[in-house]
């Protein structure tokens, strides 16, 4: 019974936390997709077309990959076969803050602001409702 708990907290462990440097054809991608059968769909930063990636078996039942999420993409995994898998899955970001403070993350890949800042903001109306439409209640 421990083995498998031991197995799920090595893989934890592996993915919580970002390298130093990304290996040689090592890349962050978005994902897009989930396409079954440990297969999915993700978006490269150089925006070109979606690209297969695999899960590899260590990840499976372990790991849950979520769309919108990120993962890092070993692109010559698959260069000496010829089949239509792009690349597989070498690690999962779960932690994107410290993910995003390192040199290798591509700028293709930062965040927009989901909120106005506080020095755009209108301070006549900040804090206040919109004004009610005025409609005709019969009067």
């Amino acid at each position: 019974m421990g083995r498998p708990k031991r197995k799920l907290l090595a893989t934890a462990a592996e993915t919580s936390s970002p390298p130093a440097v990304l290996d040689q054809g090592h890349m962050i991608a978005l994902v897009k997709k989930a396409e079954g059968n440990n297969l999915y769909s993700v978006e490269l930063p150089s925006g070109k077309e979606p690209l297969l990636a695999e899960l590899p078996s260590r990840f499976r039942s372990q790991i849950w990959i979520k769309r919108g999420g990120y993962v890092v993409v070993d692109s010559s995994a698959f260069d000496d076969r010829e089949n239509k898998l792009g690349g597989e899955i070498v690690n999962v970001v779960r932690d994107e803050k410290q993910w995003r403070k390192q040199a290798y993350w591509p700028p293709e890949f930062v965040k927009k602001p989901t909120y106005l800042d506080d020095s755009e903001e209108d301070e006549s109306t900040a804090g206040k409702m919109p004004p009610a439409e005025e409609s005709d209640c019969g009067e």
